[in-house]
């Protein structure tokens, strides 16, 4: 028999706060999250009953109901009609619950405290705006999907309505045109990744990557025994000629066309061309990683390398990490035809899929106009933050940290002086619990270049000038002289900005 909690584990354990403005089913079913994560509810254990808790709270039974079935579809609790819910045995005893089942933590689920604590350092980069996050419009859709059946995966590609929502949106939006079958569903873009790496290299292939570039996409190449051949990068994006110098016979190469990660400079059109018609006479894959190209700030964003592929090369990949929620851990590819099956077989054989019920949850989103919605709700913000953070920098900086300024991205990038080190300031700015990232730690040339990265996704407007001055009181020391006045040229292109 389960073993139950008593009355006052579960007065501690469960709580509710009607001066947030979370609803109250969602701060429920949050703690439940929590005291199964911490092992506060052991598997097993059964929880109280929904009258019963209910009671104890002050809430209507139909809250306690809509966070017990919310959770029981996502797989926490196992409900056992008239004898109640229990924590969901599958989950163990012994070993720590997986990253997928801890809590999604979105502004203000929980305490104002707790919110404050997991919200991320300033600068960060890779992270939405969480403070912007949808959470009560998701919270709706949690608990109505939740109440519906989800339906079977087609394979290993995943949710079929989730499959055909994001072929509507390319379509419209980065200018792609696909057959929902051609779509997999991976754990975010990391995912997708080590999918298409082991899928198609083998022991010694050449593999084209970025340099810098994108650290995680680089080890998921190397894992697979492949020969890893850095490509530079300068003010057009990758240089197509230097990589087929290079390894001309190169089995995949990894871009990231729309804004480059990390420099945010745009793959140009002859470059472009020039990459397609290289994978076509030598029959490798382009791996287009598309992670931000939807925040694009000087007009439309541009179209997907995808888009004009006319001999099936390139593998798209998207990712709903850096546009929705990091933790949602939701990604997808687009395949050519010929690599379906392919890909479709191998993703059968992952150890872990993102689940059905979160698909489910995204497809809704989508269908009903609230994804393109919330993509206009950021850029628009995402311009003012960018904006801002300029200014901010250039105020407090001067030339002393001259800052590049793309028409995309999520991040901005400084340029240091010579002798000036990148990692030493950014060690020093997490001492002032300050996210600054080095550029040169995602290069593995001998003379990495060198600067810093800076988010400015998670920095309001109003908080830019503070968070700025703290960065310098921090690390002024290192960079080498004074800032000086800002010049009447930086101020006047910091404005140009907004």
């Amino acid at each position: 028999m389960a073993r139950g909690l008593d009355r006052q584990s579960a007065q501690s354990a469960i709580t509710v706060d009607r001066t947030l403005a979370v609803p109250l089913f969602r701060q429920v079913y949050d703690r439940v999250r929590v005291g199964i994560a911490n092992r506060t509810f052991q598997p097993g254990a059964r929880l109280p009953s929904e009258r019963a808790l209910a009671d104890e709270l002050g809430v209507a039974r139909g809250t306690i109901e809509d966070a017990y079935a919310l959770l029981a579809a996502e797989g926490y609790v196992e409900r056992r009609g008239p004898a109640g819910s229990v924590v969901a045995p599958a989950l163990g005893h012994d070993s720590a619950l997986p990253p997928y089942l801890l809590p999604l933590q979105v502004g203000g689920n929980l305490s104002p405290a707790l919110a404050k604590e997991r919200a991320p350092s300033p600068f960060r980069l890779g992270q939405p705006a969480l403070d912007a996050f949808p959470a009560k419009l998701w919270s709706r859709l949690l608990v109505r999907q939740a109440r519906r059946p989800v339906g079977r995966q087609l394979g290993g590609r995943g949710h079929a309505p989730l499959r055909s929502a994001i072929a509507r949106y390319l379509a419209l939006s980065r200018g792609v045109v696909c057959s929902p079958d051609q779509i997999l569903i991976t754990n975010g873009y990391q995912g997708a990744i080590d999918l298409i790496a082991r899928s198609l290299l083998r022991l010694g292939d050449d593999a084209w990557i970025e340099e810098p570039g994108y650290v995680p996409a680089r080890l998921a190449l190397a894992r697979t025994g492949a020969r890893i051949v850095p490509v530079g990068v300068d003010r057009c994006g990758l240089r197509v000629t230097d990589g087929i110098a290079a390894a001309p016979c190169a089995r995949l190469a990894v871009t990231t066309p729309s804004h480059q990660c990390p420099t945010c400079v745009a793959l140009s059109l002859p470059r472009r061309l020039a990459l397609l018609e290289w994978a076509a006479k030598t029959g490798a894959w382009i791996v287009e990683d598309d992670y931000d190209g939807e925040f694009h700030y000087g007009g439309r964003p541009l179209p997907a390398l995808k888009s004009l592929d006319r001999q099936h090369r390139v593998i798209y990949a998207g990712s709903f990490s850096k546009t929705l929620h990091p933790e949602l851990r939701l990604g997808f590819l687009v395949a050519p035809g010929d690599l379906v099956d392919r890909l479709d077989e191998a993703a059968r054989l992952q150890a872990s899929m993102p689940g059905s019920f979160m698909q489910a949850v995204v497809a809704a989103f989508m269908d009903e106009g609230h994804y393109a919605r919330h993509l206009q709700r950021m850029r628009r913000l995402y311009a003012s933050r960018r904006a801002a953070l300029a200014e901010a920098m250039a105020r407090t900086f001067g030339d002393a940290l001259p800052i590049d300024i793309e028409p995309g991205g999520m991040h901005l990038l400084g340029r240091l002086r010579t002798g000036v080190s990148d990692t030493e300031i950014a060690a020093a700015s997490t001492e002032a619990a300050l996210a600054v990232h080095a550029l040169s730690s995602l290069s593995i040339a001998r003379r990495p270049p060198r600067g810093l990265l800076l988010s400015f996704t998670n920095v309001p407007e109003q908080r830019a000038l503070e968070l700025c001055r703290r960065f310098h009181r921090a690390v002024g020391h290192l960079l080498g002289g004074v800032r000086g006045n800002v010049t009447d040229r930086r101020r006047k292109r910091a404005k140009t900005m907004r």
